[in-house]
């Protein structure tokens, strides 16, 4: 319906084809994984509503991450209740701004908490730029205050591992669109 829309109003091209994208896999770590999974009732769902908060611990299935600005970065907490590791995938996709893969095997759905510190994040809008000489750019290895545990000792924590690869990806590519709909 979406696509005979847009092509109808908008005079919208596409197609289909694949490209190679560097990615991040998400693997079991070589000492095992450290999740276990839900004590929740798999059939539970979030068609309820959005997961709840009940002093500070999320009781429900759901996901969620807490943003707090730190010296070098954000430091990210990451609750997740009833979840399979897709939906971390995802999460880190967001975080790493490039694809990241299960690539566990693991299908269940499990519980966890983890946090850590993302030195290329920023919560604010962007600095304005320095006009003349200014300090140097300061590396995610200053330590202005103590920064937490990266992404890596994160996943550690939980038995899991991020590695680097390439892999073909499927891409939509607009060949052509019109900047004015067609009248209905």
């Amino acid at each position: 319906m979406w696509q005979n829309l847009l092509r109808e109003r908008f005079g919208v091209r596409l197609h289909r084809d694949s490209k190679e994208f560097q990615v991040e896999e998400l693997m079991v770590a070589k000492g095992g994984s450290k999740l276990k999974e839900t004590a929740e009732d798999p059939t539970a769902s979030l068609e309820a509503g959005p997961p709840n908060f009940r002093n500070g611990v999320l009781t429900g299935p759901g996901m969620v991450n807490t943003l707090s600005p730190v010296p070098n970065g954000v430091k990210v907490h990451t609750m997740a209740r009833a979840q399979p590791l897709s939906k971390l995938a995802a999460g880190l996709s967001n975080a790493l701004r490039r694809p990241v893969l299960d690539k566990t095997g693991l299908a269940g759905k499990y519980d966890f908490d983890m946090e850590y510190t993302n030195p290329g994040a920023n919560l604010g809008p962007p600095a304005p730029p320095q006009q003349g000489p200014g300090p140097a750019s300061a590396s995610p290895s200053d330590n202005a205050s103590e920064p937490g545990p990266d992404l890596s000792a994160a996943l550690q924590q939980l038995g899991l591992r991020l590695v680097a690869g390439k892999t073909l990806l499927d891409v939509l590519i607009i060949d052509e669109a019109e900047r004015v709909p067609t009248p209905n």
